[in-house]
């Protein structure tokens, strides 16, 4: 065993002091741990100073006052590692829960609505916010935290941003274009200017920066994306379909109805439902039964979004209704001359897909179908 000399204590506390660490509990016992193990390794004959220089190497990456660094940080955050590790876990589960809901969405299995919420949740919640907590605490700079602040921020509004626009809820255009002024006219320049003064940085931030506005823009055009085809397709046989009802009736404008075909239960059936499932989708959007011929001046707006799980759902009043629809027009097919046409129309569809078309999608195609009944 070694024996270390006063002289050789006082150096090794005189070099700890130089290398940066000022807390006196942490130079003590950084001195005691660094005394041991020189005791133990150190034999008599060697160089106690080249020793000590490659022993010292041990405790840090780049300089020793590291260690005060980290005791610092756990001293003030006490929940670091906590934080740390839900972070990750936080992070993990998202990813799992946005690419499983992405699959399912895409595959039109139930399921994907709950999954991808709960991913953009986590995300935007649990991991970013927490994401901030621990790196915030290891910046020093006030405008640094605050431009770290605001680049969490973005990422939760994109985050939120784009759950809205695949689910089609109401307020996404919105919240849209809140995200990428905010991106554009804030958190990009905040960020290139305060990066751009260090020339240490400045060549990260000028790719950085790019990215940033690359991405931006690319999101900003994803708003003027085109409807998909299917929909595409169903709006262009709801406009011929129209357009045939209305040469037709205009053929017979001068005939007079047969009220007695009028009077069949089963087209009273059939509008009595057709009204009640336009009732129940219109009041589901701006919460009233129908959209008033003023709705402009009174900033009443029925969004172009999907219908959303109570019609995707089996078990869900909307669904019901829809169904209950499809088997009286079936019904009125089986008997009448004259047959109500369903291909390339919401009702062609499955129950499993009905909950993805657009509001106005199934409200043009029951309209029609009402405007067919006027027909016969």
């Amino acid at each position: 065993m070694y024996n270390l000399s006063d002289k050789q204590l006082d150096f090794i506390l005189s070099d700890i002091k130089n290398r940066g660490v000022q807390m006196e509990d942490l130079q003590v016992n950084l001195l005691d741990h660094i005394c041991c193990i020189i005791e133990e390794e150190l034999k008599p004959e060697d160089d106690f100073y080249k020793f000590y220089n490659q022993l010292i190497l041990r405790f840090f990456n780049k300089e020793l006052k590291e260690i005060e660094d980290e005791a610092v940080l756990l001293l003030t955050n006490k929940n670091y590692y906590e934080m740390k590790k839900a972070m990750i876990t936080s992070g993990s589960i998202s990813v799992i829960l946005l690419m499983t809901g992405s699959f399912f969405k895409l595959m039109h299995w139930p399921g994907a609505g709950i999954m991808l919420v709960l991913g953009v949740a986590f995300i935007s919640l649990l991991f970013l916010p927490l994401l901030f907590l621990t790196k915030s605490s290891e910046i020093t700079g006030s405008r640094e935290k605050i431009i770290f602040g605001l680049g969490a921020l973005v990422g939760i509004l994109y985050c939120m941003s784009t759950l809205f626009k695949i689910m089609h809820w109401p307020g996404a255009t919105q919240l849209w274009f809140t995200t990428i002024a905010l991106s554009a006219f804030v958190f990009i320049p905040l960020y290139f200017f305060n990066g751009f003064r260090n020339p240490e940085k400045k060549v990260n931030t000028i790719i950085t920066t790019i990215l940033l506005v690359g991405a931006t823009s690319i999101l900003f055009m994803l708003m003027n994306t085109r409807p998909a085809k299917k929909e595409l397709a169903l709006k262009a046989y709801n406009y011929l379909r129209y357009e045939e009802l209305l040469t037709d009736l205009k053929s017979k404008q001068n005939s007079q109805i047969n009220s007695a075909e009028k009077d069949y239960k089963i087209v009273r059936e059939i509008n009595m439902e057709c009204e009640q499932i336009k009732s129940m989708i219109i009041e589901n959007s701006i919460g009233m039964k129908s959209i008033p011929s003023d709705f402009e001046q009174k900033g009443i707006l029925v969004e172009d979004g999907r219908l959303g799980d109570n019609f995707y759902d089996e078990k869900k009043v909307g669904a019901q209704h829809i169904s209950h629809l499809r088997k009286l027009v079936e019904e009125f097919n089986q008997t009448a001359a004259k047959k109500i046409p369903k291909n390339n129309s919401a009702l062609d569809e499955s129950m499993g897909n009905i909950g993805n078309y657009s509001t106005y999608a199934v409200l043009n195609s029951i309209t029609q179908l009402q405007l067919f009944l006027l027909n016969i």
